[in-house]
């Protein structure tokens, strides 16, 4: 190796091991795709041995989870006693996490896996419920307080709410406009009859 340049850093058994080795797999997927994720590729990222990576994860499918759930934990649940406040603040979280992040090619890999694997798909799942959690707990929230009419349905009102984003960045491929959240929360939770 040529004088002042160094490999990959090895990947030790201390406490940074696992994250560095997540870390080096969302770096793989982000720049390969899905069809370049492999433990070698990883691993060589990573300056780890392949055996060292099928030691922690025995596939490469729950590599991909453990990484993406390390990564893109899920939002914190607002309680400011409002549930427009809690709904636009977690709808403000997810929008700067679609445009400043990496995040919505690492999805887009991730969903691709999961249509192929079932049992990427299960834990694809358990992944999407775990991070629902703070909306249905805000709307519940709001249901309870009075703010909501008491046959609001948290599971199809987080739908509505979130699915407009979604779309917006994932299939129209538009930007989303500051008063996006605002109008979104207005139009789900408080329509005009």
């Amino acid at each position: 190796m040529a004088a002042g340049k160094t490999g990959p850093r090895p990947v030790s058994r201390g406490d940074g091991a696992r994250q560095r080795m997540l870390e080096a797999a969302l770096a793989v997927l982000d720049e390969s795709g899905l069809a370049g994720f492999t433990m070698e590729a990883v691993a060589r990222r990573a300056g780890a041995s392949k055996a060292t990576l099928y030691r922690r994860w025995p596939t490469t499918g729950a590599l991909l989870v453990d990484a993406m759930d390390a990564t893109y934990r899920p939002f914190l649940t607002p309680d400011t006693g409002s549930v427009t406040k809690d709904v636009s603040q977690i709808l403000t979280a997810f929008v700067t996490l679609l445009e400043k992040t990496p995040f919505p090619r690492l999805l887009a890999a991730f969903i691709d896996a999961a249509e192929r694997d079932p049992a990427l798909s299960k834990l694809h799942q358990d992944l999407t419920k775990r991070r629902r959690e703070p909306m249905l707990i805000a709307l519940e929230r709001g249901r309870e307080r009075g703010e909501l009419p008491p046959d609001t349905d948290p599971e199809l009102t987080t739908d509505l709410l979130t699915s407009p984003f979604f779309y917006r960045h994932f299939v129209a491929h538009r930007p989303i406009p500051r008063r996006m959240v605002a109008d979104v929360v207005a139009r789900v939770l408080f329509p005009k009859t």
